[in-house]
């Protein structure tokens, strides 16, 4: 008898709650979600049945599925260049700029001087030369790519000589040695994992194999103590004395001297690129504060060869990101710095963070029955995005606590808000080093609603 009271899907599909809709979406939610109510009856899992929870079922999943799955966020972690959480933010008036070339046909691949096909590259590297001054560049999706296809290019069956102390694994299980062997090129370790001097690099180039010597930047640890490694400049030299390659696979890079001495340690790219290295490659989306990409710099005739690869097709990027990059890049050569997110709040001062924090604890005062403690407080944070490990950045927090609550339950609640936050010292941390200056009213309400007894 129950099983009798099921609708046909073609007749329950034409119910009013499903006017509007996708109906090729919902016919295939409701068939399944019919399907599946047959079979409980059938096994005698349910005694009655009511056809509004179906409806309201199956409404249910089709909004799930047509919700988008990326959402914005506040990022109240403290973590600037935070990969779960995008990494570097991109400035809304560079994408107000970047809309009508992407919205419309462009001159990707159309030279319109010559009237004929040309090449995405000029795009980006007119800019990328002009700003740091290196003979050619070219730009693929990711770091990660910049590296398999340098070595693919030009050590395949070739042996790179790597510091064993610099064979990386970073985030996504992406491994030096592993990448190396997928590229065709053949790992040759010399040093130690703690030391390494150039002698073992004068040591490697006795081997008629060996075609590169190669550096990479330890992206997301550190090695302390009894340590020691070799500059890139001197590795440099020792690569043109021999007529082999020199490559600095920088992971991150950046341009300018960096606040809180968190370049002391770190050559900028500029720097490097005074010793005229034969190729460096470093990310879009991490201290440049552009999009994701690989941006690979250095000598024309090694850049030309790269171009002419096969696997380049497979590792280009497309119209939005060449446009995002170059808009990113041209706020560089116009000395406009503070329109690149990530670079803003490097250079935030502690005390307009502390006016931040107390202009929300403030907004929190005023309100009442609100049952959480908060205290404006000074703390530690990271650049993040495997960069500069070790090296803690001063910033401002505002500390919350309940005396029912768990500091879990509260970062679960917040996150449930979309507000992404840290736990230290058994507290709940908004670290407005990453807050941005316009989501504190949205906070407010965040706290406010959620936070608030009658």
């Amino acid at each position: 008898m129950l099983l009798k009271s099921i609708p046909k899907v073609d007749k329950f599909i034409t119910n009013k709650a499903f006017e509007g809709l996708s109906k090729t979406l919902i016919t295939k939610i409701s068939k399944e979600k019919i399907s599946k109510l047959r079979d409980i009856i059938l096994g005698k899992k349910i005694e009655n049945y009511d056809e509004n929870i179906l409806i309201f079922s199956v409404l249910k999943e089709y909004f799930d599925i047509l919700s988008p799955s990326l959402k914005a966020l506040i990022n109240a972690t403290g973590v600037i260049v935070h990969t779960n959480l995008g990494r570097s933010l991109i400035d809304k008036t560079i994408f107000e700029k970047v809309s009508n070339i992407a919205s419309s046909y462009n001159n990707l691949e159309y030279d319109l001087q010559k009237g004929c096909r040309g090449e995405r590259y000029e795009h980006i590297t007119k800019s990328l030369k002009e700003l740091l001054g290196c003979e050619d560049a070219l730009v693929v999706n990711n770091n990660a790519s910049a590296v398999f296809l340098i070595l693919n290019t030009f050590c395949k069956d070739k042996k790179v000589a790597v510091s064993r102390g610099e064979l990386v694994e970073i985030g996504g299980s992406f491994r030096v040695p592993e990448v190396m062997s997928q590229s065709g090129a053949i790992l040759k370790e010399i040093g130690t994992t703690n030391k390494t001097h150039l002698r073992d690099y004068e040591n490697a180039v006795q081997d008629e194999d060996v075609k590169m010597l190669l550096k990479v930047h330890k992206s997301n640890y550190e090695i302390v103590g009894f340590t020691s490694s070799v500059e890139f400049r001197d590795i440099s030299n020792l690569a043109k004395k021999h007529n082999l390659i020199d490559y600095y696979d920088m992971g991150s890079g950046h341009l300018f001297d960096l606040p809180y001495g968190l370049s002391k340690d770190e050559p900028s790219i500029k720097k490097l690129l005074e010793n005229s290295p034969s190729l460096l490659s470093f990310s879009g989306d991490k201290l440049l504060g552009s999009v994701q990409a690989g941006i690979i710099v250095g000598k024309k005739e090694l850049i030309d060869k790269l171009k002419k690869n096969q696997l380049l097709r497979m590792l280009r990027v497309d119209k939005i990101t060449l446009c995002l990059l170059e808009e990113s890049i041209n706020l560089y050569l116009k000395d406009e710095l503070d329109k690149i997110p990530t670079l803003k709040m490097l250079n935030t001062s502690l005390e307009t963070l502390e006016k931040r924090a107390n202009s929300l604890k403030n907004s929190l005062q005023k309100l009442e029955n609100f049952s959480l403690e908060y205290e404006v407080i000074s703390s530690k944070s990271f650049v993040g995005g495997g960069t500069m490990p070790n090296k803690q950045i001063p910033t401002i927090a505002l500390s919350l606590n309940n005396k029912t609550l768990k500091p879990e339950q509260i970062e679960k609640i917040l996150r449930k808000n979309l507000v992404i936050s840290r736990i230290e010292n058994n507290k709940v941390l908004l670290d407005f080093r990453t807050i941005l200056e316009n989501d504190i009213e949205k906070l407010k309400n965040i706290l406010e609603k959620e936070f608030r007894y009658e």
